[in-house]
């Protein structure tokens, strides 16, 4: 008998995959969480039925959330990350040198510890003596930094419970009274097919504070379509690589840093529309 999992992504869009082996289990204070192992895509981290990261694709997503805002920063030390309590984001930021001082801010333990466990390729940077790791309220945190950061990454889950405030205007107000004055902002702002009210919300709402908004794009199989967005908003510098590209990942590249804001035309039209 074979075992598949499948996300509905949306009503009317699923991914199914077939499953090799239950990792763990738990249902946490804040959602279900699963690690499961997988023949197409090696474990995966699912937290309330929704995949979050896996073995084979995460390098997609955690290195375009982190290597293009830190190279739109000139000279980036001290960072924070909300959410993203599988370490990815994490592991990449220490790719860069300047960086001193990383704070994460992840609410669910549990998904800290479940990632330390089960996906060591991922998790492997949380104990590097640089991070320091909060379980907390990233929202709330936030609230309470003043001029701080000189980057912030919200590498957060699907718009729902604990991380739908994560999306408004009113927190990314408190990003840029929390960040530095030359301070960068980064968000994972979904699918532009899948979720384009929730792009163009997160892309309004950004601006409502940040003088310099735009919006980078790249892949990711696991999630809702394939096609994913970033918005990244700036207190000062321009959006581009404001120091040397001397960093290459397994998709992250000098060219696809020069490219970054470069949008194709639907996207911009999306954008400047509102539709």
């Amino acid at each position: 008998m074979e075992f598949w999992f499948k996300e509905a992504q949306t009503k009317d869009l699923a991914l199914e995959v077939r499953v090799t082996d239950i990792l763990h289990l738990q249902q946490t204070p804040y959602q279900k969480l699963a690690v499961i192992e997988t023949v197409e895509y090696g474990r995966m981290l699912i937290l309330d039925g929704a995949i979050q990261c896996t073995e084979r694709d995460e390098f997609l997503y955690h290195e375009m959330i982190t290597h293009v805002p830190l190279f739109v920063h000139p000279n980036p030390q001290r960072v924070c990350v909300i959410g993203g309590g599988d370490g990815g984001t994490v592991r990449e930021i220490l790719k860069h040198p300047s960086v001193e001082e990383i704070k994460h801010v992840e609410i669910d333990g549990a998904v800290v510890e479940a990632s330390k466990k089960f996906l060591p390729t991922l998790s492997c940077g949380l104990d590097d003596p640089r991070v320091e790791i909060l379980i907390t309220d990233g929202i709330k945190y936030l609230e309470n930094t003043k001029g701080y950061f000189d980057v912030i990454i919200i590498d957060s889950t699907d718009p729902v419970g604990p991380a739908v405030g994560l999306f408004s205007a009113e927190f990314y107000g408190y990003a840029f009274k929390a960040l530095r004055e030359d301070g960068v902002i980064c968000a994972q702002t979904e699918s532009p097919f899948a979720n384009t009210k929730l792009l163009l919300k997160s892309w309004n709402n950004m601006r409502v504070h940040f003088p310099h908004v735009g919006v980078t794009i790249g892949y990711m199989p696991t999630y809702p379509t394939g096609f994913w967005s970033y918005t990244i908003g700036s207190k000062k510098v321009e959006l581009k690589a404001n120091r040397q590209v001397n960093l290459s990942g397994k998709y992250f590249t000098k060219s696809v840093m020069d490219k970054a804001f470069d949008l194709p035309p639907f996207i911009k039209d999306l954008l400047n529309n509102g539709q």
